[in-house]
């Protein structure tokens, strides 16, 4: 399949699941019950939802499935839309449209795994990770391309090293991110090392395996750190009133006592650098932290590729000057 191109079958099975059994599944938290046969959204209350069917009434527009409800509500692109349905849809999702919701039991089913990884491998590498980084990732598990929708599929074990957390993003240009149906962040992606008294944090998974590249590049190794990503941006926007660090740093903080020092490597825009100030303000009292944002470009990942630009131009040049 063409990065871009769904085929007309893929379509069509994305199509199947109505909206109810999309959100009973996937989204729980998001419905509200009215009657015995009508609910609502918790996000949009006019958002209307009975007979296998939904309607906005406040803002007139409506649909049969979930497909189009991730499209027009949730205002994803269509194939992001199609590939948030087929990699949840792991298993076969129910298709029932029975008004009594039975809360489902937080599990988490990964998405089918492609037999081949070279799309996430091409799309990895093209973000400057550096290759041995990345076959070590898919032979520990922690990295595989999804079957329907190509899409990496990172994963977060715990500590009996069953997968607990996983997150998707989009090989195909797009920006298409999410978190697999059932996934609980406090496992979310990381590198441990208990021998290290040191912790890295980052906001998401490529940006670790980009920080990652560059130990390697300087001959260390670096499955001697502790490297975690937070699978998101820490909302923090008044760091000052900040009461609860990330879920995902909670938890390993908590099984991992022999970190003393956080070195905060979170993005470089205002939502970052609160989150880095709400941390450095809740922790401060219990460890060393360090704020170590990149010199350049948004994110760790930019700051990679920039240089890897840098690095090919002057190669070229050299080979000019001969």
């Amino acid at each position: 399949m063409a990065a871009g191109y769904i085929s007309p079958d893929l379509v069509e099975k994305a199509r199947e699941m109505d909206l109810l059994s999309y959100l009973q599944t996937y989204e729980p938290n998001e419905l509200v019950r009215i009657s015995d046969r009508e609910y609502c959204t918790r996000t949009h209350d006019s958002l209307k939802i009975s007979n296998g069917k939904w309607m906005w009434w406040s803002r007139g527009i409506g649909g049969k499935n979930a497909l189009d409800y991730l499209v027009t509500v949730k205002e994803l692109s269509f194939h992001d839309a199609v590939g948030v349905i087929l990699d949840n849809k792991a298993v076969d999702a129910p298709r029932s449209r029975s008004p009594t919701i039975e809360k489902p039991e937080k599990k988490l089913v990964l998405p089918r795994a492609s037999p081949s990884n070279d799309r996430v491998i091409r799309y990895l590498k093209n973000r400057g990770i550096a290759e041995s980084i990345i076959d070590a990732c898919i032979r520990d598990g922690t990295i595989y391309e999804s079957l329907q929708m190509h899409n990496v599929v990172f994963v977060g074990y715990d500590e009996k090293n069953i997968p607990r957390y996983a997150a998707l993003r989009g090989t195909n240009g797009s920006d298409f991110k999410g978190d697999v149906s059932g996934s609980d962040k406090q496992y979310s992606f990381r590198v441990v090392n208990r021998n290290s008294d040191t912790l890295h944090l980052f906001e998401g998974a490529v940006d670790l395996l980009s920080f990652a590249t560059f130990i390697q590049d300087r001959c260390r190794d670096w499955k001697a750190e502790n490297l975690l990503s937070l699978s998101g941006v820490y909302n923090a926007k008044q760091y000052q009133n900040a009461r609860q660090i990330p879920v995902a740093l909670a938890h390993f903080l908590r099984t991992n006592p022999q970190i003393k020092m956080i070195r905060l490597h979170l993005d470089n825009d205002r939502a970052g650098q609160n989150a880095a100030k709400a941390i450095a303000h809740l922790l401060a009292d219990r460890y060393t932290v360090v704020d170590r944002p990149v010199p350049y470009g948004k994110d760790v990942n930019d700051y990679l590729c920039f240089l890897m630009k840098n690095r090919k131009r002057e190669i070229r040049e050299k080979q000019n000057e001969r």
